[in-house]
């Protein structure tokens, strides 16, 4: 007997009931035995074998070298992790087989009513028992002999049934497997998504302790040669000072001969003149003075170079360096370019 949804009248308790008891992957009713996954949803275990193996193509039997497995619930996308035995590690749900067995129990005692099997719109006396294959719909065997469908070739419609079920069941699978590999991928990238940012922020700071390094090595350099051109300032301009200290006197010395001669050049006669000596002072002088013969012919104190305020010599060049900097740049990594190329050809299989 068939017991696929939609024998019994809507609205009816044990409608409500079969809705429970069908499997997400083949949409027929559990069949034994039915295990239960971690996530407390039932599956057959024909079908979570299925899920399984299209989940891990490698895993051969119990006792392979392999441990074990892992797939997703069709119904919530919980990941079961399996041990060596596989589906046959899961636990049987003896709860739901026990009702499915009174449930069928229940549906057999009830007669089948006119309207419980899908009829023929041209034979209304006639169930749909055939399937057309070539006009693909189902159709009644009266159909085939006198009417529209007698030219047709046709099969039984539990053969073509059970063999779409089957086909439809096949991709369920295939598309249960390939969610999970797509929800591998979806991890990985988002791994790869989180060390990128990770490994962008210490080549940030390592890219940073590098220019602090070079920064400071600048200013130290820099401070150090602001130093000497200092040192250098200070020497010259102590000797400059040093000069102007002694010119000052020498110039003091010369002014005060200055008004000794004058007050001389004002006597008018000529043995006081000579008395007073104006050209040759007493040496018994309380401030003995050079004469000022000698003085007027000029000092013999040093003088400074032509040139010698210049601070050309502290000049530094920083062409090369400014070249150098504006040349910086990250190395070429060749790896990471094959490494690229390599992930679009596998994106493409």
């Amino acid at each position: 007997m068939d017991f696929q949804a939609g024998i019994l009248q809507d609205g009816s308790p044990m409608e409500s009931l079969e809705k429970q008891l069908i499997c997400p992957i083949c949409l027929e009713m559990f069949s034994k035995p039915v295990v239960i996954l971690p996530c407390q949803h039932n599956l057959c275990r024909k079908c979570a074998n299925d899920v399984f193996q299209a989940a891990n193509p490698y895993w051969q039997s119990r006792g392979s070298v392999i441990s074990g497995g892992r797939f997703r619930c069709p119904s919530c996308r919980h990941e079961v992790l399996l041990d060596r035995h596989g589906v046959y590690g899961l636990q049987r749900n003896l709860l739901v087989e026990n009702i499915i067995d009174i449930y069928k129990q229940e549906c057999s005692s009830r007669p089948l009513k006119k309207g419980e099997h899908p009829m023929c719109k041209e034979h209304e006396d006639e169930r749909i028992n055939i399937y057309c294959i070539t006009c693909e719909v189902p159709t009644c065997s009266m159909c085939k002999v006198f009417g529209a469908h007698k030219e047709c070739e046709v099969a039984p419609l539990d053969t073509i049934f059970q063999g779409q079920k089957t086909e439809l069941n096949n991709c369920i699978s295939m598309l249960v497997a390939g969610n999970d590999r797509i929800q591998t991928i979806i991890s990985q990238l988002e791994d790869s998504c989180r060390s990128t940012e990770e490994n962008s922020e210490a080549a940030k700071r390592e890219l940073c302790s590098r220019f602090d390094a070079l920064a400071a090595l600048l200013e130290e350099k820099k401070s150090e040669l602001l130093q000497r051109i200092t040192h250098e300032q200070s020497d010259k301009t102590d000797f400059v000072q040093g000069l102007i200290r002694r010119y000052k006197e020498q110039l003091e010395k010369s002014s005060r001969l200055v008004e000794t001669a004058i007050q001389a050049m004002e006597e008018t006669g000529g043995a006081t003149f000579l008395m007073v000596r104006p050209l040759n002072l007493s040496p018994l002088s309380p401030q003995p003075m050079p004469t000022i013969v000698e003085a007027s012919k000029g000092g013999r104190l040093e003088k400074i170079e032509h040139g010698y305020e210049s601070m050309d010599a502290f000049s530094v060049s920083l062409d090369h360096l400014v070249e150098a900097v504006s040349a910086l740049d990250f190395d070429p990594a060749e790896e990471d370019e094959e490494y690229f190329d390599g992930e679009e050809e596998e994106v493409e299989e």
